[in-house]
């Protein structure tokens, strides 16, 4: 894996991969890389804060392993834990085969972990969840971690974590220590739902992920759909842009820009128009308070104001 050697290098290979990065961010990113420190991404939903990490994996060839945090996540499913069932079997086979004498007090483990490679806690029994196969990958080449949505782990969980990241190994009593030779790329993001602790993002670099301005979200419309008309994307952004203005429980992301802009390239729509607008509110808005509160007259006014940002961004390019 080749690393990217200046910013703009950054921001290149993003760009390859349909990801449009500005400077503020292609600093925090190269520098994650050159000295090989996690990156902590903030910011709502929607941003873009998961796709940088699968733009890196592409971009670097590397593999990408994906931890989705969640309430009650423990060292079960984050690390590793044992293949019980699997193991059950194996006792079975060796009774089968009179490896193991019960009736002689024998210990199933001890004999079983006598004879080389067939261990109850060998690693043929191991289930490796995706913290360890980052570690273990990172043996051979470096992989991309993502951490997704690390807000609505527990604290708890938090605290092994910081562990984890300090050394980039992992020690499992029966087998040993698991360690990498190559620091996983990781990326860590979070919604803010709840503040993550100090401790951690200290080990971290830092960046908020706003949503868009105007220019750059037509950049990542052209970028990903390069098949939408350029008067069709002006449209969109613009009218997005509006929404992120108005007074609502969800704001739409980058995320459902896109997918909109898809839905009306789908329905071969060339120019927003507001009957349309009320038929597809629902790939932007996932609330029906918010479709209730733009529907219909709302949607027009924002609609007009919209081709207005078009029309005078088109003046400015003349």
């Amino acid at each position: 894996m080749t690393m990217p050697d200046s910013i703009e290098s950054v921001q290149e290979l993003l760009r390859g991969q349909g990801y449009v990065a500005g400077r503020d961010l292609a600093v925090p990113v190269f520098l994650a890389l050159k000295l090989r420190r996690p990156l902590f991404l903030e910011g709502e939903a929607g941003v873009g804060k998961t796709e940088i990490a699968r733009a890196l994996s592409a971009a670097l060839d590397a593999p990408l392993i994906r931890l989705q945090c969640y309430e009650g996540l423990d060292v079960n499913h984050a690390v590793y834990e044992w293949n019980h069932p699997r193991q059950l079997l194996e006792i079975r086979l060796m009774e089968a085969r009179g490896g193991i004498n019960r009736d002689a007090g024998g210990d199933t483990g001890r004999d079983l972990d006598a004879d080389a490679g067939t261990g109850l806690f060998s690693e043929r029994f191991l289930i490796k969840r995706p913290l360890l196969q980052a570690i273990d990958a990172a043996r051979d080449r470096a992989p991309v971690l993502l951490i997704d949505e690390l807000d609505r782990a527990d604290e708890e969980f938090e605290g092994f974590l910081l562990e984890m990241l300090a050394d980039f190994q992992i020690t499992i009593p029966e087998l040993g220590t698991f360690k990498a030779e190559h620091p996983p790329v990781v990326i860590i993001t979070s919604n803010r739902t709840r503040e993550v602790h100090d401790a951690l993002k200290r080990r971290c670099l830092y960046y908020w992920i706003d949503y868009p301005d105007f220019p750059k979200e037509m950049q990542i419309i052209a970028s990903r759909l390069p098949g939408a008309p350029r008067r069709l994307a002006e449209q969109v952004t613009g009218f997005v842009q509006e929404l992120r203005e108005t007074e609502l429980y969800k704001i739409p992301g980058i995320s459902e820009t896109l997918d909109w802009t898809s839905a009306l390239l789908a329905l071969n729509q060339t120019e927003l128009a507001p009957e349309v607008i009320d038929d597809t509110l629902g790939l932007m808005l996932k609330y029906q308070d918010d479709i209730e509160q733009v529907r219909g007259e709302p949607a027009r006014a924002m609609l007009e104001r919209s081709r207005n940002r078009g029309a005078r961004r088109g003046g400015r390019r003349g």
